[in-house]
């Protein structure tokens, strides 16, 4: 099957559903915390609950999809994220919002692990560092559009009508994405309960698989951590930022749309170990950089920090592509669990830090689990790619 500008489209804007509901609440928890009369490490777990529900059911979409097929859970798990994001709008409480924030979780692993493995089946190895590009692209749009339209929308509407519009734009990327997407070609149905299982002791023996799930889960622990609880450090005194300029913040992800499409040469020519090693360095700088002063240097801290996560997500997705050969879906099911269980840690542990040393806490969370990934990277990812 060769790409056309439709399907690159289509696979940006699915990647960009995913994640357009996943971190959104961000924008607006300086606000959530007031009118629902949360506190820090609650607000912190509405966003880590949305992540807990993609943890928990990605490895079993995994082996749903490699026995049923792809198309179908992809558009089905899009359709599906419309409702608990409209339900948002009337949560009477932090307790409900977490709720509905999970169920949100439940839908994204339909999308983010079959599509990854409908990539990995349909396409020519050259074409797949490209399509995952544009995918990761789609996801680091998706992540920026979500706070972007959240913090303004609820400057103009209310949160709770901001929730509103969000599920209407995840209806229409549903539509899109069934008129464009085409059906598998080269899927092979294994509904065997038994085959799954030897398969999932097989990923389970698959040193370089389970090297790229541990460094997944610090990937986003960082960004959780840090782009959680920047907003209340960013909302206190000496900023005072409201909604609508900490959606402005988050405008730094979109370098993440430049800097993803020119990862993929930079995979090619030296490999994801190199480039994960790279682009953790560039993130740790980042974090530091986050402890000055100045608000214009925060921004290219956050710049630097996001833009290393990209590079990493990107290259450790092409690295379980080249490893696994096999039950792709199940592989992309075991990332993404040990990838959201990072960032459930993330909003939990940052909260804490948080709560116990201010933003200076959570920066030094954040720089622990980055040497843990080079640590990683280092001594796990030792298959040249």
């Amino acid at each position: 099957m060769k790409p056309n500008a439709l399907l690159k489209t289509a696979i940006f804007l699915i990647g960009m559903s995913a994640f357009l509901q996943v971190y959104s609440v961000q924008a607006v928890l300086p606000v959530l915390m007031a009118d629902l009369r949360a506190s820090e490490v609650q607000a912190g777990l509405a966003v880590g609950a949305t992540v807990l529900g993609i943890a928990l059911m990605s490895p079993f979409m995994g082996m749903l999809s490699d026995a049923f097929g792809r198309k179908k859970f992809i558009v089905g798990s899009v359709l599906y994220l419309t409702l608990p994001t409209a339900l948002l709008a009337a949560a009477p409480n932090i307790e409900m919002l977490t709720l509905l924030r999970f169920l949100q979780g439940l839908a994204v692993p339909g999308i983010t692990v079959v599509l990854i493995a409908y990539i990995g089946e349909e396409f020519a190895k050259h074409e797949v560092v490209r399509l995952m590009a544009v995918y990761v692209s789609g996801t680091v749009f998706g992540g920026f559009l979500g706070r972007f339209l959240l913090g303004y929308l609820s400057d103009w509407f209310g949160w709770r009508g901001a929730f509103a519009v969000m599920a209407v734009l995840s209806l229409a990327c549903a539509a899109f994405a069934w008129r464009q997407l085409p059906k598998s070609q080269n899927f092979t149905a294994k509904p065997d309960f038994q085959t799954a299982l030897s398969t999932l002791k097989s990923h389970l023996h698959n040193p370089y698989l389970l090297a790229a799930c541990a460094l997944g889960g610090c990937v986003l622990f960082s960004l959780v951590g840090c782009f959680t609880y920047i907003n209340l450090h960013l909302a206190a005194a000496p900023y005072g930022l409201g909604s609508s300029a900490l959606a402005d913040i988050f405008a730094v992800y979109l370098i993440g749309m430049v800097i993803t499409p020119l990862s993929a040469k930079l995979i090619n020519r030296f490999g994801s170990t190199a480039a994960v090693m790279l682009a953790v360095g560039v993130s740790a700088a980042g974090v530091l950089l986050t402890l000055s002063a100045p608000l214009w240097l925060i921004v290219a801290g956050l710049t630097l920090m996001s833009s290393g996560v990209f590079v990493t997500q990107a290259a450790t997705i092409n690295y379980i592509a080249a490893n696994v050969a096999e039950g792709r879906s199940l592989a992309s099911g075991l990332y993404y669990m040990s990838y959201y269980s990072g960032g459930t840690l993330g909003a939990w542990l940052c909260g804490l830090a948080y709560a116990a040393g201010g933003w200076t806490g959570v920066v030094w969370v954040l720089l622990l689990v980055q040497a843990a990934a080079l640590l990683i990277a280092g001594r796990g990812m030792t298959k040249a790619v």
